[in-house]
């Protein structure tokens, strides 16, 4: 659930609450979960982890070769600046130039907020986000609750812990392995 739609909930139910409509804000049932505790025991989240780390590991190498092969021109244009024909140092430059704004298209492609990175973790989260969704309904229909909030995304002081649903998420996850 998003912060928009939680901040919605909040609303409608302080609404009820101090508009006086006691009987029905008694009946009002809420559960909560803990997200950030569901995908780090989830094996599955663990799985998606992994992968997305071994991509992301990828595209670090290379932007590090990128980047050292930026500094060696740099540094070869450098020493041998004195060398050099102006016409051989601007050839030089211009490589330079041309290195680094790929180096930046890259980066910009690749770790940019809409970039290969953002879209592999989406990818490879999104069914899993799916999948608590689904269950954490089915929990909520099953228990009569008519909110279910998510405290590592929220700004909740207080909760019950007998409202707690997260392990019950996890063991239904788990299960449907």
């Amino acid at each position: 659930m998003s912060n928009k739609a939680l901040k919605t909930c909040f609303v409608v139910l302080s609404l009820l609450l101090l508009s006086g409509v006691s009987a029905l804000a008694q009946d009002i049932k809420i559960g909560y979960i803990d997200s950030i505790k569901i995908f780090a025991q989830y094996r599955e989240t663990q799985d998606a982890e992994r992968q997305y780390r071994q991509d992301v590991d990828k595209w670090t190498a290379e932007k590090n070769k990128r980047e050292k092969d930026i500094m060696n021109l740099r540094e070869e244009l450098q020493a041998q600046s004195l060398m050099l024909s102006e016409e051989k140092k601007q050839e030089k430059r211009l490589e330079l130039e041309k290195m680094t704004q790929q180096y930046q298209q890259f980066m910009q492609e690749t770790f940019g907020n809409e970039g290969l990175a953002a879209k592999r973790n989406k990818e490879l989260t999104q069914p899993i986000v799916e999948k608590i969704n689904k269950i954490l309904e089915g929990i909520a229909k099953e228990r009569g609750l008519l909110l279910v909030l998510d405290v590592a995304n929220t700004d909740v002081v207080y909760a019950d812990k007998s409202l707690d649903l997260t392990s019950v998420v996890l063991t239904k996850l788990n299960e449907q392995q």
